[in-house]
């Protein structure tokens, strides 16, 4: 069958010709509705690239949905964040929607304003990426609106939650340092300053993880916390503190992987190898920390798989508003690599 002339929007009625099926299985496959055999799935997704067919946003609009999830992220310069995004937009594309992101900047401000204007655009559902907002703000945005969380340890009856066991994850990062016989172990933090979030921001719950770690390896006298940010300037900055210290530490756990580079630039300008002098441990594990030049030991947190469940949930939200709200928390692993080792 010839491809419908260019100049006119291929719609839904061409995609069920091309694949010789109803416009209705092509609106069950469209919204991943149940019916829609995988084979008929096969045939509707194999029309609809070949004929480049995309739904029309405004007139889905006017039926109740978008079909787009609006997904903001507090830094789009951290790798991590990426991955959550994949996640996410892998899941999402097989049911049919799209992704619009916006950046929140790591401020309550900037947050309000994204997550308003994906509001006043009729988005179908929000994923929040560890936002600064307070839960009070979080509640009334999921009050209009389905709401997935992203990193914070907070539960509220509104909305669902996604995030990585913390506290677990420091704990790797310690009792793997101890255990290679590191005792001075400090730790780079980003600064949480509004103290009503503190038993929710994963910077805040990952330090509180690094001080109970070290108490429960007899280390407490050793603890030492740089706070600065979680950048590759933070991390900079936060190793030219550590490094003034009377005792500076022979190992250093950043609390993301991005702060982990800043710490391993700062030792470079010092003359400190790493691990020889210096050992250095990151949390997400990125990509970056893979590569071979780095090989940067680091907390894997499961970035994808956080994304992929919070838009499962955001999903089953739209899908049932009403439901109990649901909260997940992952338990991460460590990959270990060259950048750790015993005190030189």
């Amino acid at each position: 069958m010839p491809k419908p002339a260019a100049t006119r929007r291929v719609t839904i009625i061409d995609v069920a010709r091309h694949a010789n099926v109803s416009t209705t299985a092509v609106s069950k496959v469209l919204r991943n509705a149940y019916g829609a055999s995988p084979e008929m799935q096969a045939k509707v997704r194999k029309a609809i690239d070949e004929l480049g067919y995309r739904p029309q946003a405004s007139a889905r609009g006017l039926r109740g949905q978008t079909y787009t999830i609006g997904v903001m992220l507090p830094n789009i310069r951290n790798p991590f964040f990426a991955d959550v995004l994949d996640g996410a937009a892998e899941l999402l594309d097989g049911a049919g929607y799209q992704l619009l992101m916006g950046p929140g900047s790591n401020g309550e401000a900037a947050e309000a304003r994204v997550t308003e204007t994906m509001i006043d655009h009729s988005l179908d559902g929000l994923i929040l990426v560890a936002p600064v907002s307070s839960r009070r703000h979080l509640q009334h945005v999921a009050e209009r609106v389905p709401t997935v969380i992203v990193g914070r340890h907070g539960r509220a009856a509104g909305y669902d939650s996604v995030a990585d066991d913390d506290i677990a994850g420091a704990a790797l990062v310690v009792d793997h340092l101890a255990d290679l016989g590191h005792r001075r172990i400090a730790h780079i933090e980003h600064l949480e300053r509004d103290r009503d979030r503190m038993t929710e921001m994963p910077n805040a719950v990952r330090a509180e993880g690094y001080r109970q770690a070290m108490r429960a390896r007899g280390l407490h006298e050793y603890i030492d916390i740089a706070s600065t940010s979680y950048t590759q300037e933070g991390g900079y900055l936060g190793a030219r503190q550590l490094l003034t210290r009377l005792h500076p530490p022979t190992a250093i756990f950043a609390g993301a992987d991005i702060v982990a580079m800043g710490v391993m630039q700062a030792l470079a300008e010092a003359g400190l190898a790493v691990p020889g002098d210096i050992a250095v441990a990151g949390y997400d594990n990125t990509m970056f920390a893979g590569f071979a030049p780095v090989g940067l030991t680091s907390v894997d947190q499961g970035g994808r798989q956080l994304g992929r469940n919070a838009a499962r949930l955001v999903l089953e939200r739209i899908a049932d508003p009403a439901r109990p709200a649901t909260h997940m928390t992952l338990t991460p692993t460590l990959a270990v690599r060259r950048t750790t080792a015993a005190p030189g």
